[in-house]
């Protein structure tokens, strides 16, 4: 028997996983936009790189290093959205196969990988971050800890998408159990 409670949650947990949703779809929407901006800026400093080499004869230096710092965020920004957005590299047709309780219980399990590869990715990479302050990128002079630190974003986002991947999933469990 359902109490005045139990459709109160039923009516609001539907609409904070709406809402939950949009703000994480905008987060990983912000994720894409600034690694779009990052790609764009790394295409420019190629082309500054091309140029100042085969026009100026005067190979700028710290392209290769700032790339290299480039391709890091954009990597990382991507691989959360993608997790967020159910578009990162799955090999799922096993999965699929398998009868609807079990394809269920992998789900959950996949999500959970994810969370602890995440937490393992933050954890460490916050470790490299703290060691590498004083350490500085040749040619750029920025501390090496900006290297780590998408290991930190990304992780941090792995495990916040994935989690409310598996909320959502238990969500709609719920609300489908409940009609």
């Amino acid at each position: 028997m359902r109490t005045y409670v139990d459709v109160e949650a039923a009516v609001t947990l539907p609409r904070l996983k709406r809402i939950t949703g949009k703000i994480l779809d905008g987060l990983a929407n912000l994720c894409l936009a600034v690694a779009g901006v990052m790609l764009v800026f790394l295409i420019a400093i190629f082309g500054w790189l091309v140029f100042g080499r085969y026009v100026l004869n005067d190979t700028p230096t710290w392209v290769e290093q700032a790339a290299l710092l480039l391709v890091v965020y954009i990597t990382c920004l991507g691989a959360a959205a993608g997790v967020r957005g159910n578009s990162h590299l799955s090999i799922d047709f096993v999965r699929e196969g398998m009868p609807e309780p079990l394809r269920t219980i992998l789900r959950y399990v996949a999500d959970l990988f994810v969370v602890a590869f995440g937490g393992f990715m933050a954890y460490q990479g916050w470790g490299l971050v703290m060691t590498n302050l004083e350490r500085a990128i040749p040619m750029i002079r920025l501390a090496e800890s900006w290297r780590a630190a998408p290991l930190v974003i990304c992780g941090v986002l792995l495990v916040l998408f994935s989690m409310a991947n598996i909320v959502s999933r238990i969500i709609d469990n719920a609300s489908n159990e409940g009609n």
